[in-house]
């Protein structure tokens, strides 16, 4: 299922929202490296793949406290082995990264994605959801509580995995928060919605509530061989949530009442 539009306005300009979404296509589209135009496609990959390891979260780095090896990194990306730095032998080589910050890395990791449809899948559900959350949260209380959200969503996915060596990137912890308490706050609100079944592509209008459970139990269904860190997906979604049944009352109130049923964005 995959969101298009909800009917749920706001008058105030949802311009956090909006910047976070700038920033985000920017750092990929102009700071990432991914080769378009070029003509050595192998070269490009290793210089992604440098970028990625020198800037992106990495379990195995936040849990052990210091940036991974040469043999770590090697045994990640020529042998696939993913939890690397359980290996103690590994540990003596030196670290290919060694004035990384592998803290701030966690920040950093909210504006990096790994390709175009994983940017472009984040950006919509972001703007869908984020614009009314904004509403609620107002200018200062809504960019801490998205920070928040993915910071909280990064350490489950470390506590879940500490000895991972693959690299964590992408803002949908941030945005699984949003989502959370979009769920809280506007479970009544219909949303234009697209299914795909099979190969037909069906449009209805559902309310937040049917998507968003549905995605949240989508989560727990993820192979583990396919890249997805779903645990911060569910950490971000759950902590979301949370915070908005804790503060919905202390909210700023949204200036026109939500469409529950059909209108215009």
């Amino acid at each position: 299922m995959i969101p298009l539009k909800d009917y749920n306005p706001t008058t105030r300009r949802a311009w956090i929202t909006l910047g976070l979404i700038l920033v985000n296509v920017f750092v990929y589209f102009l700071v990432q490296p991914h080769g378009q135009g070029n003509v050595n496609p192998q070269s490009e990959a290793v210089r992604e793949a440098k970028f990625t390891y020198a800037h992106a979260a990495i379990p195995c780095e936040v849990t052990h406290g210091h940036p991974l090896t040469v043999a770590e990194v090697e045994a990640t990306v020529n042998n696939n082995d993913q939890n690397a730095c359980s290996d103690p032998s590994l540990a003596s080589t030196p670290e290919v990264f060694p004035h990384k910050n592998i803290y701030l890395a966690i920040l950093y990791s909210m504006f990096l994605h790994a390709s175009l449809l994983h940017i472009a899948g984040n950006m919509l559900f972001f703007w869908i959801f984020g614009n009314n959350i904004e509403d609620r949260m107002g200018w200062i209380g809504y960019p801490i509580f998205y920070l928040v959200s993915g910071l909280v969503a990064a350490a489950s996915q470390f506590a879940v995995q500490p000895n991972s060596t693959v690299p964590v990137v992408g803002a949908s912890g941030a945005i699984a928060g949003v989502m959370g308490a979009y769920l809280v706050l506007f479970p009544r609100v219909r949303i234009r919605t697209l299914f795909i079944i099979v190969i037909i592509p069906l449009i209805r209008d559902i309310s937040a509530a049917w998507l968003l459970v549905f995605w949240f139990l989508l989560q727990f269904l993820t192979s583990p061989n396919s890249g997805v860190a779903w645990v911060a997906h569910v950490g971000g979604f759950v902590f979301g949530a949370l915070i908005a049944l804790i503060f919905r009352n202390h909210l700023r109130p949204p200036r026109t009442r939500p469409n529950l049923f059909y209108g215009a964005t």
